[in-house]
């Protein structure tokens, strides 16, 4: 027979409960402050219910009445600088952080609502209506609160999505010596998302200070937490990370509070993240103004033994317990937070003259339309001061090099000029360069804490460089080994770091470079050989550069790590190993936006074309003899493409075909294409004629991957195809 032993995790889990000592030990201003927290908190809630039944919301309402306690417990003391952000349902979060930042930490419940609190109130309804003096300017709404000055980060729509930014703002917070915190609440739900379990583990190899704080209210929309997972005690998960772990009873205020201070108190110290799991309850459904019970998937029974331990009545039986407030002055307690809410609500609506007895928002509240697209990226304004290059019209001494060797180089001049700058990803720190060579001599030079090895995690590692970069005091580089992996990280490269900027109203700044390469030719298959350039122009918030030359990657990387927005640098392998040069000197000019280059000029037709394209469209062009006019777009998103030099090749040569080597589907050639021929209709003699490769992905047999994709053979039959067109001209 084998033998066998016991394994212990040897990490804390704890139930912890409050006594009736630990009531009479509590600080009376401490209770005081959570009872007028809780009223504030319900009232507000309250007040949007009303407005949703009234039709006055537009979109969800998901309420937080039952759950105050957990928020309230956890963040009652914290301070402004300490950071929190949650999920959809997260009302409750940002009040109790906003009420803490503005009332200085502490309430007075016979002198509840001060003018700076009505405003703060009032501003947060405006925000979940959608209008002009919310935090967001209306664009954030109930899902998206966020204000920065408070620590409030931001709630968040997906599932889990917020778990790797906080991770992120975690890192900024230990980096910057401070000892501060961050708190990121989720459900039940969340609980087995990858991106939440991704970050758990990077905080916990990071020992970063982040607290992930679980709102177990038992269901997701209407499936119970026992249907999806065998074990729906979710705090068991810091088991698996080395975390300690806290389960307490939600309903009860103070013993959230206690745990939390026994967690603050580690994660300040840094010894790293922690866990806490509050069993809570939501009164309401998912959404709006009715119980669960009133959709079939909870009783009535279950939910009035769940209202019979509300937070808000537990606090006050026991602060009259203790004789430090009576019945009447609870009650006026819980009519203040009341008349705070009538008065906000007031400032926002008026009688709707059209419908009598009903309400309607003040139309002069409401976002002026003209802004719907401002915001979404900034103006590039901060490159104004950095002196622009470029490299064609260079007539100093140069510097022979490999294009590999000058990203390499670009990053480390950056680097040793700007300490803000990190870089992170798989293999960076190894390999002496990892697995490319891209950061050789990096690891090296700046050490482990600014280059940055990071688990084969790429939702919970861009999720949380998205999240160092939101606190804005670093500016990360985040290499991903091949384009195909951010669909892993989809949710946090699209809906998070490239939404942020314009959902949260433009109040942010999104420092972030992603690098990656197109590695076409090099016989990885399918899932590795992609050109994301087409993805990531059709997704609004990314900037996008592609250099074709050693020299223009050095003008375009600094232009990128200069800019307060995400930008996507794309590389080649075809490049890399290529023999180049860069200018002999300081490698500190950039590349602005806006700033393609004719490669060669011609008047019969005009290329446009990205990267190794460039090459193959040159030695299309000699092959065929066809006076094609080449361009390199270097800049290839929406807002930074040169239009300027694109339109006054076209009304030069009538004629477009737009080269790339990747499969059609996801083309950048596709709305290129439809973006010229709405802009230049009237110069073309024809329709925008295009090179791409096929439709399938490249597979693994050389024969069939050269089939996939397009190179110099390709881009000449296009050639001809133009000419063809032109009815025996030429």
């Amino acid at each position: 027979m084998p033998r066998r032993r016991t394994l212990e995790t040897g990490v804390p889990w704890v139930e912890l409960t409050t006594t009736a000592a630990d009531w009479k030990r509590a600080d009376p201003a401490l209770l005081g402050t959570m009872l007028g927290q809780l009223n504030l908190i319900r009232a507000f809630e309250e007040t949007v219910l009303d407005l949703a039944a009234a039709g006055l919301v537009h979109g969800p309402a998901h309420s937080s009445i039952g759950q105050e306690g957990g928020a309230v417990g956890s963040i009652v003391a914290l301070t402004s600088t300490d950071a929190v952000n949650g999920s959809h349902r997260g009302h409750h979060q940002f009040l109790a952080k906003a009420i803490g930042h503005v009332s200085g930490g502490t309430l007075d419940p016979a002198a509840l609502v001060t003018p700076e609190l009505q405003a703060m109130l009032q501003r947060t309804l405006a925000e979940i209506l959608g209008l002009a003096q919310g935090f967001s300017g209306g664009r954030g709404g109930s899902m998206h609160l966020q204000w920065l000055e408070a620590g409030a980060l931001g709630t968040n729509a997906i599932v889990g999505g917020g778990a790797p930014i906080a991770a992120g703002n975690a890192w900024a917070q230990k980096h910057s010596s401070t000892h501060d915190v961050s708190v990121n609440y989720f459900g039940d739900g969340a609980s087995q998302i990858g991106s939440v379990l991704e970050s758990m583990n990077l905080a916990a190899a990071w020992k970063l200070p982040v607290m992930y704080f679980i709102e177990n209210n038992l269901y997701a929309v209407s499936t119970h937490a026992d249907e999806v997972t065998a074990d729906p005690r979710f705090s068991v998960r810091g088991q698996g990370f080395g975390i300690p772990s806290w389960r307490v009873d939600g309903m009860d205020p103070l013993a959230v509070h206690l745990a939390t201070q026994e967690a603050l108190a580690r994660m300040r110290a840094g010894e790293g993240p922690a866990i806490i799991e509050a069993e809570v309850y939501r009164f309401f459904h998912q959404n709006g103004p009715y119980p669960g019970s009133a959709f079939g998937y909870r009783t009535k029974d279950e939910e009035a033994q769940w209202r019979s331990r509300d937070p808000l009545d537990r606090v006050a039986r026991e602060m009259v317990a203790l004789g430090l407030i009576d019945e009447a002055g609870v009650g006026a307690v819980r009519e203040q937070a009341q008349a705070a809410m009538a008065a906000a609500a007031g400032r926002l609506l008026e009688d709707d003259p059209d419908s009598a007895g009903r309400r309607r928002i003040r139309p002069g509240l409401w976002p002026d339309p003209s802004v719907v697209d401002t915001g979404i990226r900034g103006d590039a304004s901060e490159l104004a001061g950095l002196t622009a290059g470029e490299p064609a019209s260079y007539s100093g001494a140069w510097r022979d090099t490999k294009f590999v060797d000058a990203v390499a180089a670009t990053m480390d001049r950056r680097m040793e000029t700007d300490d803000r700058i990190i870089v992170l990803g798989e293999d960076v720190h190894r390999l002496n360069g990892g697995t490319n060579g891209a950061t050789k001599g990096l690891a090296k030079k700046y050490g482990p804490d600014r280059v940055i090895g990071t688990p084969i995690s790429e939702n919970g590692f861009v999720g949380l460089a998205g999240g160092i970069a939101l606190d804005g005091r670093f500016r990360p580089i985040v290499e991903f080994m091949y384009p195909d992996f951010m669909w892993v990280a989809a949710d946090q490269v699209f809906n998070q770091i490239g939404k942020a900027r314009h959902m949260f109203g433009d109040n942010n700044r999104v420092p972030l470079v992603l690098r990656t390469k197109v590695a076409m030719g090099s016989g990885y298959g399918s899932q590795h050989l992609m050109d994301p350039a087409g993805i990531f122009a059709t997704s609004a918030g990314w900037r996008i550069v592609a250099a074709s030359t050693a020299a223009d990657y050095v003008g375009l990387m600094n232009a990128a790590l200069a800019l307060d927005d995400p930008v996507l640098v794309i590389e080649h392998v075809d490049l890399y190993g290529a023999a180049d040069r860069v200018p002999d000197g300081d490698l500190d000019y950039i590349i602005p936006p806006g700033s393609a280059a004719v490669r060669r000029a011609g008047s019969d037709v005009t290329v446009l074309t990205y990267l190794s394209m460039v090459g193959h469209a040159l030695e299309a062009t000699a092959q065929t003899g066809i006076d094609a006019e080449v361009i390199d777009l270097r800049w290839l998103d929406r807002a930074s493409i040169d239009w300027d030099t694109i339109g006054e090749s076209i009304r030069k040569t009538n004629n477009v075909l737009i080269v790339e080597q990747g499969a059609k589907g996801p083309s950048y050639g596709g709305w290129l294409s439809d973006e010229i021929q709405r802009r230049y209709f009237d110069w073309l003699d024809q329709p925008v004629e295009r090179v791409t490769g096929g439709e399938a992905s490249p597979s693994i047999s050389k024969v069939l991957e050269r089939a996939a994709i397009a190179r110099a053979e390709e881009v000449a039959a296009g050639l001809q195809r133009v000419r063809a067109a032109w009815g025996g001209r030429g």
